[in-house]
């Protein structure tokens, strides 16, 4: 088998956009190829792969209807918009990789043990994050999930339909739920904690404490379609300097609140060179450690109008889990715990920990810090220490056949 590089270099060409990132967005050809990657590792290890009620993919060493519930671990395959190649496919390649120690190291689990990936958790093609979790844990109902449309106008019922798979049965899963009874998610550390750490303190994997709550809006600014090249300025009504006045109010609302916020994607009427534009739609990210923190931006905001999309309170992974798991993982260097660190980004993780599952987080050490970005990166030996961080984990949350 194939080590956890290997598994990702066997993925490296698949979606890969002119930028050098990759564009890997849910149910397209790129990520359909990253599916069928998926079905063709979990047999090359005999695990038994089924597809829930929200097309998210687990792949089962062990009867989790019979024996279970089990431990799942895994991540996603889609991506940003040129994003890079480790947020996500490294959780993924990993839990594989882990199974290969495992076997490796003559474990026999009492327990089954999963390897899961989630659908569509950028929501870069929908615009909602998680939806995969979100679905299948019933957090967002199916009738709204399938009327989200993509760019092009196609609603997720279309895809999904296009796809092969029924969006009359989409939605929350309670059989697929019931079958984990601890999920793990490695990931990429979205941010330079642990390579900022140095001498005794340095470490390669980490143990996540929260998931700050985070949200996405969006603002309608309304103005009056006409000819660039005609128009008087003072008859104009431009509506991107509406846009260009909301940019500059994000970013000092978030400054003021101590919090993080960007406006990230625009949607421009009619988008032409030479026309004054009718609408411009514009989406606002916003996350901070504390709740109130976000709801102070969006309040300087409300002059805009803002309306929420998505919004994931706090996570916050059970404490004892995560002290466990420090000391299960260790530190190179002496013995010591791992670190135990929040994280601004978003995961699957965090929804399924809403939803009631025991959940915990690694996060292996990214050199540049970067995310959703070509830049992003984890060293190979990283990547290799993660997934023995993994594997300790896993066997001791797995116990041991008698």
């Amino acid at each position: 088998m194939s080590g956890v590089a290997g598994l990702l270099r066997d993925l490296a060409d698949v979606g890969r956009a002119s930028s050098g990132g990759y564009a890997r967005f849910a149910w397209t050809t790129a990520d359909l190829t990253l599916r069928e990657w998926f079905v063709a590792e979990a047999a090359a290890r005999g695990l038994d792969v089924t597809v829930d009620r929200a097309g998210n993919q687990w792949a089962w060493w062990g009867d989790p209807d019979a024996d279970g519930p089990g431990v799942v671990t895994g991540s996603h395959l889609d991506s940003v918009p040129g994003g890079g190649a480790f947020d996500g496919p490294l959780g993924v390649a990993s839990a594989f990789a882990a199974v290969d120690l495992l076997r490796a190291r003559g474990v026999r689990p009492a327990r089954p043990l999963g390897v899961v990936n989630f659908s569509d958790e950028e929501g870069a093609r929908f615009g909602l994050a998680c939806l995969g979790s979100r679905a299948v844990t019933g957090t967002a109902g199916a009738d709204r999930l399938l009327g989200l449309r993509d760019d092009d106008g196609d609603t997720l019922a279309d895809v999904l339909a296009r796809a092969g798979l029924d969006p009359a049965g989409y939605g929350r899963d309670a059989e697929a739920l019931a079958r984990v009874g601890t999920f793990v998610e490695l990931h990429v550390e979205q941010g330079r904690y642990l390579a900022d750490l140095t001498g005794d303190d340095e470490a390669p994997v980490a143990v996540a404490s929260a998931i700050w709550p985070h949200g996405r809006w969006r603002v309608d600014l309304h103005g009056e379609a006409n000819h660039a090249g005609t128009t008087p300025l003072a008859h104009r009504h431009d509506p991107m300097l509406d846009l260009a006045g909301l940019i500059q109010e994000v970013r000092a609302a978030a400054g003021s609140a101590d919090a993080l916020a960007t406006v990230a994607k625009v949607s421009v009427e009619p988008n032409g060179v030479n026309a004054i534009p009718s609408r411009v739609r514009a989406w606002i990210d916003s996350r901070a450690p504390r709740e109130d923190a976000v709801h102070r931006v969006l309040a300087d905001l409300s002059g805009y109008g803002p309306v929420e999309e998505s919004w994931s309170p706090a996570t916050v992974f059970d404490p004892a889990l995560a002290a466990r798991l420090a000391d299960v993982v260790g530190r190179p260097a002496g013995g010591a715990a791992a670190p135990v660190i929040g994280t601004g980004a978003g995961h699957d993780a965090g929804i399924l920990a809403a939803a009631g599952v025991p959940t915990a987080m690694l996060f292996v050490r990214n050199p540049t810090g970067a995310s959703h970005t070509p830049t992003e990166h984890a060293e190979e030996t990283d990547c290799e220490a993660g997934v023995v961080a993994l594997a300790d984990v896993l066997t001791d949350l797995l116990g041991e056949a008698a």
